[in-house]
């Protein structure tokens, strides 16, 4: 066993026993159906992290009042009882594994789905928007607010009959209840705005609501945003405040923070550490002396002992690391710390798919959610062999995932390290998340004894044919997208210069020296661009400007990324030219044209930041020969096109198609089947 055992402690609260210390937490999922049933994806997708060894499951939060409360593009509900069964199958499959189970019952209020109230106006505390831009809602009449208070009564009956150990309260994250709670959105003057009683009242009702319906030993669980992170809302010292009038009949505090527009203080961003919201948890607990959760970008199991050493909280909520790696806590348990699939905080499948594209969840280094490593029970039935042409994530997630069901690979990097991109990225001080994908992805290939990885090795069609290949993957990658820009090319091909390709910087940081003396200037407002913009900034450039040809920035960004990125930009003051177009690039200054009229815009440091290319170079010569030699040739990630991790790292796993296709037209071929003509 490892020396983490802080984690592995059982604890008993009222009857109920937990079998170690770490939650996951009430993420949506987008797996239910429009009429929020159940489908096999959520149980499959739940069981592994059971499977797995989570101490506490809480399932993601489901509707108590449709369509008014409703909350995402599909949402679980428990508003009938026709809805129990659905409970009571994911209530058996959770425990036949020891997880101890709770559901967390929700109203969304203000922060309701508006594509499901069909054209009725959302409710709230006041008529304040749950987020800048939200649609305004109504004011809840007193009538209202007891029979909601009534729902989640019956909500919790529900949730008790169904199976599980625990009902959650969800009173943060700008839904219902924390619009009470907050005075950001209550402008109520009746009892139930004004004070810091009156604004908890609703939150009361419910609680003594739920303990009626539920009785005394049946735990209920008061999730909150500790601190909204947003000037004139509750601070934590506001916070504790309120909970004096909740704590009674609470078993369980699960302490979170933010409201809508500080979302990524909430989902957290990637550059903040880990459990560093932990904090708060410890002032819940202190004040309160009850079992107290927290969160916040947890992922090393030391950090996490740690916090539970300290007594900070109970329990360590891990919400997107047990979407990355449901096998967390066994991994953890047995030592194989070097197997852990760690997230990085990148947002992308989890939130983005969630919550900005109204997708089922993903992961980008978990490419199978729901699966996990099943398709490992697929081992090829001959000698197959795979050639991969590339070493960034992509290609080694297709060389471990070949090599995994049988086949021999061999993998060539034409550069002296393995990880591609994600590896390069993570040289950015805010990006060095996105390294544990890498590192990861080696350590897995490490292991395998049917991999051969050939470095500073540039791969040709005669070096491929060597290996008498049946599959030869292109995961070649991207590279800086350089237009034909008067003046660019010019410019960076000399040798002392002040224009820059976003590789000058990542691989060569320590180039760029006096950054408070500087005066930088990016073009080109995406991905690329706002890490240059954000590197600068923070390390306190003496001004800084990026240029869009846009109408605005970060279109390419996931949510959390965007929120983020622009609260960076409003901090530092950066200077942002929108729908300005670059002309001509000089040796210290851009030429732009912006509103029809040309500027010029002078630097110490110039980046040219519009993206990236795929690298294809020798393609068409590889498909030719592929043809002449019989094998199969595919191109994955950013050889394909320039796109995300998630993206590439999906392809990679895909491969296990394509090895599957080869054994079946193999197959055919033995027994003499032309497989071209029907059966």
């Amino acid at each position: 066993m490892s020396n983490f055992s802080a984690i592995f402690q059982p604890i008993t609260i009222k009857r109920t026993t937990i079998k170690n210390r770490i939650v996951m937490p009430p993420i949506g999922t987008n797996f239910a159906t429009l009429s929020g049933e159940f489908v096999d994806d959520h149980l499959q997708y739940y069981e592994q992290r059971a499977k797995g060894g989570t101490g506490l499951i809480i399932l993601e939060n489901v509707c108590i009042d449709y369509p008014y409360g409703t909350n995402g593009t599909t949402q679980l509900r428990i508003d009938n009882d026709q809805y129990i069964p659905g409970f009571y199958r994911f209530t058996e499959r959770m425990h036949k594994h020891g997880a101890t189970v709770a559901v967390q019952i929700n109203h969304a209020g203000a922060s309701a789905y508006f594509g499901r109230l069909n054209g009725l106006q959302p409710i709230s505390a006041s008529n304040v928007p749950s987020k800048t831009g939200g649609n305004a809602p109504r004011p809840m009449s007193v009538d209202e607010i007891h029979y909601v208070v009534k729902q989640y009564g019956i909500a919790a009956s529900r949730v008790q009959r169904a199976g599980f150990d625990a009902v959650e309260i969800h009173a943060g994250h700008s839904y219902l209840l924390s619009q009470f709670l907050s005075p950001l959105f209550n402008k109520r003057t009746d009892e139930f705005g004004g004070s810091v009683e009156n604004r908890s009242r609703i939150v009361r009702m419910v609680i003594d609501e739920i303990r009626k319906s539920v009785g005394p030993n049946f735990l209920i669980m008061l999730r909150f945003s500790a601190d909204d992170f947003i000037e004139g809302g509750n601070t934590l010292e506001d916070t504790l405040e309120i909970l004096e009038y909740l704590t009674d009949e609470v078993d369980i505090f699960d302490v979170s923070a933010a409201q809508n527009d500080t979302l990524f203080m909430q989902i957290d961003q990637m550059n903040l550490p880990d459990g560093w919201r932990s904090y708060m948890a410890k002032a819940v607990k202190e004040k309160f002396n009850k079992p107290t959760i927290t969160s916040g970008n947890f992922r090393d199991p030391k950090i996490i002992a740690q916090t539970l050493e300290d007594g900070h909280a109970d329990f360590v909520v891990m919400g997107r690391g047990l979407i990355a790696e449901p096998y967390w806590v066994e991994k953890v348990k047995n030592n194989e710390l070097d197997t852990l699939r760690r997230c990085i905080s990148c947002n992308i499948g989890c939130a983005d798919h969630r919550i900005a594209k109204s997708k089922p969840i993903r992961c980008t280094v978990n490419p199978d959610i729901i699966s996990y490593e099943d398709y490992k029970r697929y081992q090829v039935s001959q000698p197959l062999n795979v050639v991969i042409i590339g070493g960034g994530s992509a290609g080694l997630e297709a060389a471990a995932s070949a090599a995994e069901v049988g086949c021999n690979v061999s993998l060539y990097e034409e550069k002296p390290f393995l990880g591609g991109l994600s590896s390069i990225i993570s040289r950015f001080p805010y990006k060095r998340r996105i390294a544990d994908l890498p590192k990861f992805l080696i350590n897995r290939l490490n292991k395998l004894p049917n991999v051969k990885v050939h470095l500073n090795t540039k791969a040709t069609p005669e070096m491929v044919a060597s290996h008498q290949p049946d599959l030869v993957v292109a995961a070649t990658g991207a590279k800086a997208l350089l237009p034909p820009i008067k003046g660019l090319h010019e410019q960076l091909s000399q040798k002392e210069r002040k224009v820059f390709s976003i590789f000058d910087l990542m691989d060569n940081f320590e180039y760029f020296t006096n950054i408070p003396d500087k005066k930088i200037v990016v073009i080109g407002g995406g991905a690329v661009g706002l890490d240059v913009v954000e590197y600068f900034s923070e390390n306190k450039a003496k001004s800084s400007t990026i240029v869009e040809m846009q109408s605005a920035l970060a279109k390419d960004l996931d949510v959390i990324g965007r929120l983020s990125m622009m609260k960076m930009i409003e901090d530092n003051n950066v200077n942002v030219m929108l729908e300005t177009t670059l002309q001509e690039v000089k040796e210290d200054r851009f030429v732009v044209r912006r509103k029809g009229q040309i500027e010029e815009l002078e630097f110490d440091y110039g980046f040219v930041c519009l993206g990236l290319t795929p690298v294809t170079q020798f393609i068409d010569e590889f498909r030719k020969h592929a043809d002449q030699h019989n094998y199969v040739f595919q191109q994955i990630g950013d050889s394909k096109q320039a796109r995300k991790l998630i993206d590439g790292m999906r392809e990679g796993r895909d491969i296990i198609a394509a090895i599957q296709s080869i054994e079946r037209t193999k197959a055919y071929e033995i027994r003499g089947v032309d497989i071209n003509k029907p059966l």
